[in-house]
């Protein structure tokens, strides 16, 4: 998705103190970060961990690219598979990806950076590839609408328990969690209905591997709910790293770590603890704390003071404001 002037301006200002400290991909630790080095991929808009693979995660661009994803073997930051979907259209606007239960990989083409121009959107399911090398992969292609009218969205998400699909639109002032039908229908229109409030202006979204707790993170922040059996309640703030256009974030395999990426080349993917500093869901709220705590090691704090040093201003007007002054929480 393409940025608004105000996260361009962020990014921008951001970039050098970001820059300055490399990321920790280079010493091969995986879920402790990484860098993504494959020059095909510039605009990486989302990220899921894999089910299949240990240390590997599923990418794609943005828009412009085909229809392909990425294996990144997390220990290398290099491309691993480049997996061809067929039996699809052209995508139009790709931003999220999410694995369910099964293994089934699921790629949002929900972007929409006229908010509203396209009556329709896509979704595209297909199996996680059990080997991983160069192949094509027939997928299956299910048309999206909404309950209340066209809009963008770049999160997607799948409940790794019950195989449900949701969407969160893209709203500077926040949007609503989406629901789609219990099955999808590759047959007819399937209709996604606003079932919840989110209080972010959200670039992606993950469940953890458990499904009790639901991430939201924006290009400035994030939020942590208790997923409720759908019925959201809101737990906290997440420790979103400061990145240059912050576009995706997928749970570790684990659970233990929350993996934030950006876009642009040799893209930075940086590990966060999840709320709690354990395991994601062991306690109802997720640990109960009012923000997550790590900082990913001594190198990524550093960093995170250089940015702030660099950014502080720019975060008090543009990013800080975009959370709504809103108890952490909700009931």
């Amino acid at each position: 998705m393409r940025p608004r002037p105000f996260a361009l301006l962020a990014g921008i200002l951001l970039t050098g103190a970001l820059a300055a400290a490399p990321a920790s991909a280079a010493d091969g630790t995986g879920d402790k970060g990484f860098t993504i080095t494959d020059p095909r991929i510039t605009e990486s808009s989302g990220l899921a961990a894999s089910h299949l693979h240990p240390g590997i995660y599923w990418t794609h661009n943005d828009s412009d690219d085909g229809p392909y994803i990425y294996a990144v073997d997390s220990a290398t930051g290099k491309t691993v598979a480049t997996v061809t979907l067929s039996g699809i259209g052209r995508p139009r606007d790709v931003e999220a990806i999410s694995i369910g239960p099964d293994n089934q990989i699921y790629v949002g083409d929900i972007g929409d950076n006229l908010d509203g121009s396209w009556p329709y959107v896509w979704i595209y399911r297909l199996p996680e590839p059990k080997v991983l090398r160069d192949q094509t992969v027939r997928a299956t292609q299910y048309i999206v609408k909404y309950a209340d009218g066209a809009r963008n969205a770049e999160s997607l998400i799948v409940h790794p328990k019950t195989g449900r699909v949701y969407i969160i639109d893209k709203k500077e002032d926040g949007g609503h969690l989406y629901e789609g039908p219990a099955t999808l229908s590759s047959s007819g229109t399937n209709v996604f209905r606003p079932v919840a409030a989110v209080d972010l202006w959200a670039t992606d979204a993950a469940f953890s591997p458990d499904g009790k707790q639901l991430v939201v993170r924006g290009y400035f922040g994030g939020i942590y709910y208790d997923w409720n059996g759908g019925r959201i309640k809101r737990e906290g703030r997440l420790d979103v790293p400061l990145q240059k256009q912050g576009e995706s974030v997928s749970y570790s395999a684990d659970g233990t770590r929350l993996m934030y990426g950006s876009e642009g080349s040799d893209s930075p993917v940086q590990a966060e603890d999840v709320p709690g500093g354990g395991p994601a869901g062991t306690s109802p709220s997720g640990g109960g704390s009012s923000s997550a705590s790590g900082d990913g090691g001594t190198a990524n704090g550093k960093v995170k003071v250089g940015a702030v040093a660099v950014g502080v201003a720019v975060l008090a007007f543009l990013g800080l404001r975009r959370l709504r002054r809103t108890p952490d929480r909700r009931h």
